[in-house]
């Protein structure tokens, strides 16, 4: 690499967990970050950080000043989304350019998804990438989002987009990519036991619905508890459920 500088765009916020792991702020990036120095010993690193929520960047603060070997790492911090930061850098006159941006599980809380994808990839630098990771287009959210989200709330937080989603819009854009997909299962086992506080914290996930099992029609869950259960959304493994969980990363070339 001849650059003395590599840029680096990360995009939050980060994947969300199940209702029963904590959520790991930071830990992704950094993680990336690692790599990124082991491929280039000894080069600075510039890193912008653009996350809405104060709480998330205080966190992501914290594991930085207490994770070694980022001496090197320069980082700059947001408070925006990403439409703002796409607002804020259009009305410069001169674009900043980028070696390495992620989007790690963040483009369900994006508007205009073809959109944020055209502005970010003008930002790539001669031969950079961005690393976008979403739920597979093979996964049982797809097709239990196709089948069910017009009977559940909506709310203007999230979209219900995959990747089989997000590569139609690629390609309309004519932006060249590579997709892979990694296999993944969630255990939602405790959702058939009732009464099971684990349970009912699933069935929030799931559906994005608040208290789904105590508002929700019974003839809507006993419909979604029997489809859960059905090859084509899980599989059926030692007594217990798991839900086909599939994660798909796209990495889209300059």
């Amino acid at each position: 690499m001849k650059s003395h500088q590599l840029r680096d765009y990360l995009g939050l916020p980060l994947s969300a967990q199940g209702p029963s792991s904590e959520r790991t702020e930071g830990e992704i990036d950094l993680h990336i970050l690692s790599k990124v120095q082991a491929q280039y010993p000894g080069v600075s690193i510039d890193t912008e950080v653009v996350e809405p929520s104060a709480e998330q960047i205080s966190k992501y603060k914290e594991l930085v000043a207490k994770t070694s070997n980022l001496e090197n790492i320069k980082f700059t911090w947001h408070k925006e989304t990403s439409s703002e930061y796409q607002n804020r850098m259009m009305e410069k006159k001169e674009l900043q350019k980028w070696d390495f941006i992620h989007m790690i599980q963040m483009l369900y809380y994006v508007k205009d998804i073809p959109g944020t994808l055209k502005f970010f990839h003008s930002l790539l630098a001669t031969g950079a990438k961005i690393l976008i990771t979403l739920v597979s287009g093979t996964s049982g959210w797809d097709k239990l989002w196709k089948k069910y989200r017009s009977h559940l709330p909506r709310d203007d937080l999230c979209q219900c987009v995959t990747s089989s989603d997000l590569m139609q819009m690629l390609d309309k854009l004519g932006i060249k990519y590579e997709c892979y997909d990694l296999l993944s299962t969630m255990d939602i086992s405790d959702c058939f036991i009732d009464g099971n506080e684990n349970g009912d914290l699933l069935w929030d996930f799931l559906t994005e619905t608040w208290n789904f099992t105590t508002t929700a029609p019974p003839d809507l869950k006993a419909e979604i508890m029997k489809d859960l259960q059905e090859p084509e959304f899980s599989v059926k493994k030692e007594g217990k459920v798991l839900f086909n969980n599939s994660l798909s990363f796209i990495v889209v070339e300059a």
